[in-house]
């Protein structure tokens, strides 16, 4: 083996190189967004758990959005918290590897819960006649089912290709967490595999998804404009409206990070806009749900009208 290649014990995680005073600041403000992500997300699950009007195909991928969601910020906010109030800045290379692995599988798993929510979106409103026999259980759970499986399949295939490198010294990720191509910059080796199943990956779970969604509400808007009613086409609009929003963000953002050619100048762009994915987004969702949503807003009402009656 040579001088300068050996095997990692240890990683240290850069983040923003800012004073103890900001870092202080930010622990703070991070710490009350990570706070209401949980409580926001959990009151959404609570919300579709114990309403019966709520036990639908949409608010069933729904809730598995939440908890992709708290999984998601948990699995990277609590460490990145962490770093910024201690001066030692380390990940030990097994929780390294397990931390991208497990934000690997949970982001392509959001990608395809995403797709089979606007593929319900596509029954219910160019389909409705047969939403209730094509959008069965049965079906719901299948899709649920597969997204996980698929997700975490491809997150194990990049977890294994990158335990076997062999890492350089200093062993310094320019990034808040183990990003997996912050990772890879420190391998001894070629990574030219990495890369390819990268962006492969990239595509099956981003290009492809996308693709589909954009025809399935390019018909999706052709029907509503088809409606006569104006409470119609309101109604219809409004349920597709939010899943656009989240939909706009989360795959911006990621083809962003993981399509568009990387540089120097773009490293501390990639960090702003993953810590938005990690700590924001999955902020933003049920806000977008549930602020945009009646059926959302209907069930917090009864469920404070039930909560002041007991």
């Amino acid at each position: 083996m040579g001088g300068n290649q050996s095997w990692v014990i240890e990683f240290i995680l850069v983040g923003f190189r800012l004073s103890a005073e900001v870092e202080m600041f930010l622990f703070w403000i991070f710490s009350l967004f990570y706070i209401f992500n949980l409580m926001a997300n959990g009151t959404i699950l609570g919300l579709i758990g114990l309403d019966p009007k709520l036990h639908t195909p949409m608010y069933f991928f729904l809730s598995h959005l939440a908890v992709i969601d708290v999984c998601y910020a948990s699995n990277n906010v609590p460490k990145m918290l962490a770093n910024l109030v201690n001066q030692k800045k380390t990940i030990s290379f097994v929780p390294c590897i397990m931390q991208t692995f497990l934000y690997l599988g949970l982001a392509a798993t959001e990608c395809l819960v995403l797709v089979a929510m606007s593929y319900d979106r596509f029954l219910a409103i160019c389909h409705p006649l047969h939403y209730t026999v094509i959008m069965s259980w049965r079906v719901c759970i299948s899709l649920a089912i597969t997204s996980w499986a698929c997700g975490f399949i491809l997150a194990l295939v990049h977890a294994i290709l990158l335990a076997r490198l062999l890492f350089c010294g200093p062993w310094e990720v320019n990034h808040l967490f183990c990003e997996i191509l912050s990772v890879l910059k420190l391998a001894c080796v070629d990574t030219w595999i990495n890369k390819v199943v990268i962006f492969a990956a990239s595509v099956f779970v981003l290009v492809g998804p996308l693709c589909l969604m954009l025809v399935s509400y390019i018909r999706i808007l052709w029907a509503i404009l088809k409606i006569q009613s104006k409470e119609g086409r309101k109604k219809a609009f409004s349920t597709c409206s939010s899943h656009l929003c989240v939909v706009g963000l989360f795959f911006g953002i990621a083809m962003v990070v993981y399509m568009v050619p990387d540089s120097k100048q773009r490293e501390e762009q990639e960090k702003i806009l993953s810590l938005f994915h990690s700590l924001f987004n999955p902020m933003l969702n049920p806000l977008i749900y549930s602020l945009r949503n009646a059926q959302v807003k209907g069930a917090m009402c009864r469920a404070l009208q039930k909560k002041r009656s007991m």
